[in-house]
């Protein structure tokens, strides 16, 4: 029974125009085709990955973040409070006035304390800008290496200078080892970053940031499977040209130099609308959606493809609203263009009590306690 569910998952008439299937992408005469096995490949390539970033981030980005000046803020910790690091926890981060006033009772503090507590308490739990820079660090490494690497095996393939040709001869096309190499380290590194997910800087857009993986893994493993590999390296250097762009505007933002941070995020938004809102819809979609209709019968394997390919637009189309009111706020002015997607640390001071740090006496909902002390007399 499951090899008659694998065959028809698999059927030829699924994944393939009409007169082709996977015999078509047998070894023969010397040439080498992609295969599903080769897949596997990926998973020491990710594994790698995370190797070298741990490293890249402690024996590079840490002394880089120190030449640029990277300073985090003085953070005031909250004093401990088991009733409020409980509802801290279990409960809620922000939580309602309501609460709020019920913990105040709860505590003996002051409405005042308790929310400045929870102040102090979530930026605990925010990222330091140290952190931020060193992931930073490492994607714009990658993006930079992964665009021009890309560049050097695109430039001299004709497909390149007309996509039309991504359908030439297929999907009889022979792998190249540069293809080859190619497809495993871009898909090597997105799959540990679905692995570091967890630990890494969480931003506004995190769900859109799991989409976007899970969409660029799928099209790149589903492309390599039935031989769109053409196509597939032309949407990774797509996506690949504006990405260390911004990684670098980020870099500059944490280190406050502003002007250099505004004239990268320009140029970035620029390269972003050009390649992922016209090359990407008007080049690339429309060679592997619209004019394949000229050639073959439609097929699962083509809607399949093109849908991740719109999932991916979307998701441009959203960033670009993001990239759009970044750069709004900073034109007008010469303020420092801050990530739309960052979540921002809530002014706190010293001087400002928290529950754990008595002023002028033991402070229990707004009275002194020698107040209290003197009414029981």
């Amino acid at each position: 029974m499951l090899s008659r569910l694998n065959e028809m998952i698999w059927a030829d008439w699924i994944w393939f125009p009409e007169g082709y299937g996977w015999d078509d992408l047998k070894d023969h005469d010397g040439k080498v085709f992609p295969k599903t096995r080769d897949l596997w490949a990926v998973l020491p390539v990710s594994l790698c990955f995370l190797v070298i970033r741990q490293i890249f981030e402690q024996t590079i980005a840490l002394p880089l973040a120190s030449l640029l000046g990277v300073r985090d803020k003085h953070r005031v910790c909250a004093s401990p409070n088991p009733v409020l690091e409980s509802h801290f926890c279990s409960k809620s981060k922000h939580p309602t006035q309501s609460s709020v006033e019920s913990l105040s009772k709860q505590t003996g503090c002051s409405v005042q304390q308790v929310q400045s507590w929870f102040r102090r308490r979530r930026n605990q739990d925010r990222p330091n800008k140290l952190k931020k820079f060193q992931e930073a660090s490492w994607r714009f490494t990658f993006y930079l290496l992964a665009f021009f690497a890309g560049l050097a095996v695109l430039v001299d393939k004709p497909w390149f200078h007309d996509v039309k040709l991504v359908w030439e001869n297929f999907p009889k096309m022979p792998l190249l080892t540069s293809q080859y190499w190619y497809y495993m380290i871009e898909l090597g590194f997105y799959v540990s970053l679905v692995f570091s997910l967890a630990s890494d800087v969480k931003r506004k857009d995190f769900k859109e940031q799991i989409v976007h993986h899970v969409a660029t893994i799928l099209l790149i493993s589903f492309s390599w499977l039935v031989n769109y590999i053409r196509a597939g390296t032309l949407i990774m250097l797509v996506h690949d040209a504006s990405d260390y762009l911004m990684e670098s505007a980020k870099m500059f933002n944490y280190a406050g130099w502003k002007k250099t941070c505004n004239f990268i995020f320009t140029v970035f938004a620029a390269v972003f609308i050009i390649t992922r809102l016209i090359i990407f819809p008007f080049w690339i979609i429309y060679a592997t959606g619209v004019y394949p209709l000229s050639l073959y019968s439609t097929f699962f394997g083509f809607y399949f493809f093109n849908g991740l390919l719109v999932v991916l637009l979307i998701l441009h189309v959203f960033w670009t609203g993001l990239i759009l009111r970044m750069v709004i706020k900073f034109l007008p002015g010469n303020d420092i263009v801050e990530d739309e997607r960052s979540d921002k640390e809530e002014t706190e001071s010293d001087d400002e009590d928290d529950c754990g740090k008595p002023k002028n006496g033991h402070v229990q909902n707004g009275r002194s306690a020698l107040k209290n002390h003197r009414k029981r007399d």
